[in-house]
């Protein structure tokens, strides 16, 4: 038997004002755009807001229903939204923010397992990795350099080849 041991790198910092101007600016457009999440049900709103390779910042939000398995996280809009308008242009960074009338928003959330493979395959799709900018609306800022490093053993096209 072997055993191993998987772990990575990132990067932490206290909050928004110890990140480079263009992480800070599409973290900043991320904690506006989710003002613009459909999320009645929980009060839980979440934005993901894409820099792409060409300049372009493209939004999404989480779009909830009454019908909760309906419900579309912020991470697959943006990543549909993109696929639809701007296909095979990469994503330089991502921004993740949510706020809540119910919790604090003080703290970076991650992307749930869902998205977490929709990611890895956007990544994989136009061969680019995206780096991640995980923040609430104060707080702490986490960076992420690529998806793939939320997935360990993700299931990939591999499998089905």
């Amino acid at each position: 038997m072997d055993k191993k041991k998987y772990e990575f790198a990132y990067e932490v910092y206290d909050d928004i004002h110890q990140l480079k101007n263009e992480d800070a600016h599409l973290l900043k457009e991320a904690r506006l755009v989710t003002a613009n999440a459909y999320a009645p049900y929980s009060n839980f709103h979440v934005a993901a807001v894409a820099l792409l390779e060409d300049g372009q910042i493209v939004p999404g939000t989480n779009q909830e229903n009454a019908s909760y398995p309906v419900g579309t996280c912020a991470e697959r809009v943006l990543l549909g939204i993109l696929a639809a308008l701007h296909p095979n242009v990469p994503i330089k960074s991502m921004a993740i923010s949510y706020n809540s009338t119910e919790i604090k928003s003080d703290h970076p959330i991650s992307p749930c397992g869902m998205c977490r493979q929709a990611l890895l395959e956007y990544e994989a799709r136009v061969n680019h990795p995206i780096r991640l900018i995980l923040g609430g609306m104060e707080g702490k800022v986490i960076v992420i350099d690529t998806a793939k490093q939320l997935l360990p053993f993700a299931f990939t096209s591999n499998e089905l080849k």
